[in-house]
């Protein structure tokens, strides 16, 4: 089917006794909705690729009906951004074509970077650390007074804000923590069964998903999910209160964002999270239980009464002040990066994405502290 008055691209060879050399003649309508009509640009943008930065032809315009900005930057484009030594236009399009031709000769300023910009990002890198450690201190002292307050007032205090997310931050996470511990001890299990049987040490199974387990694996697991699960949502809690003004409207009620956001998560979590540990920890130990048996033959009952002997019981003691510990630095890192969010989406996403990763690492790095303090200690 043939479009009225599309665009038309002719050209001419010269004849015998021509020398002026190729001409094109463009004729139609040179406008955005001619152009985006099926098959018409791909074609246009081929011939005119074709023309491109050959200085000798001569273009002839004039037979054009209507031309819009985006036929003229076509031709502008094929002209190698400077007008053509042969070129004839319809006087209505020369001042087109001239705005083409000044926003052009724009010169964009260049961006000239210093050889030493990166001691510059790394300058800025450590004083934004600074800046966020000494406000995460004085979110730590603002949570003591709180808590000296709420000890001397109990009565007064947030207890549905505590009970709440106890609740959101314990509860919910019940699943999600079985579920990866169970699947965990499994692997681990398996994985040593295998190493263990080359050796005929089956026995000391028991020991190996013991103390990694209750020691280590229980609290970092529940304590990663937890950063990943009730950490983001602290934050873009935080964060949408931010951005609808909530946390202004309670500074001007005269409402401690402290008394009433922070504390009862950083408590509630401190509750929360030595009780996960325990319960990822029977489920990771329930899952090397099975796979002990499916692996080596080993009987629950037996798991079960060697369990005591092969851990110390300090060993519980440590997994259960990790959990308290983790907890209240998810909490604190949840909320000194919610607090920070500025009133808009983009914000919004950065410190939600930016909380998850830090709680993370704290808790990687209070770990290895953990690790270091108690080295002697349950063995």
């Amino acid at each position: 089917m043939q479009i009225e008055n599309a665009p038309i691209l002719t050209i001419q060879h010269p004849g015998p006794a021509d020398s002026a050399g190729q001409s094109v003649m463009a004729s139609g309508v040179w406008q955005v909705h001619t152009l985006s009509q099926k098959g018409v640009l791909k074609a246009i943008t081929r011939t005119l690729r074709a023309l491109k930065n050959k200085n000798t032809l001569a273009w002839d315009l004039s037979g054009i009906e209507r031309l819009d900005h985006v036929g003229a930057q076509m031709f502008w484009n094929a002209w190698g951004k400077q007008r053509p030594a042969r070129l004839t236009l319809d006087p209505n399009h020369e001042e087109l074509f001239g705005r083409i031709e000044k926003a052009s000769a724009i010169k964009l300023p260049r961006h000239r970077v210093s050889p030493l910009n990166w001691l510059i990002v790394l300058g800025g890198g450590i004083l934004t650390f600074f800046e966020h450690l000494r406000a995460f201190v004085g979110l730590i002292g603002q949570l003591m007074i709180d808590i000296g307050r709420f000890i001397r007032r109990p009565v007064a205090g947030p207890w549905r804000e505590i009970s709440a997310n106890i609740y959101h931050s314990g509860f919910q996470a019940l699943g999600i923590t079985a579920m990866v511990g169970f699947l965990i001890g499994i692997v681990l299990s398996f994985l040593s069964s295998q190493q263990l049987r080359m050796f005929g040490g089956d026995i000391y199974i028991v020991n190996i998903l013991g103390m990694s387990v209750i020691r280590e694996l229980g609290p970092l697991l529940a304590a990663i999910l937890v950063a990943g699960r009730s950490g983001s949502s602290i934050t873009a809690q935080l964060g949408v209160m931010r951005v609808t003004e909530e946390l202004d409207a309670m500074l001007v009620m005269g409402i401690s964002h402290g008394q009433r956001l922070i504390m009862p998560k950083v408590i509630a979590l401190a509750i929360s999270m030595p009780l996960l540990v325990v319960w990822t920890d029977a489920m990771a130990l329930i899952g090397g239980m099975v796979s002990a048996k499916i692996e080596l033959g080993l009987s629950f009952r037996y798991f079960v009464q060697k369990l005591p002997d092969a851990v110390p019981v300090v060993n519980y003691t440590i997994g259960l002040l990790k959990g308290c510990v983790f907890g209240m630095l998810i909490a604190l890192v949840s909320c000194h990066f919610g607090l920070r969010i500025e009133p808009n989406t983009e914000s919004l996403g950065r410190g939600t994405t930016t909380a998850v990763v830090t709680a993370i690492t704290v808790v990687i790095l209070a770990d290895a502290v953990f690790a270091i303090i108690f080295n002697g200690v349950g063995f």
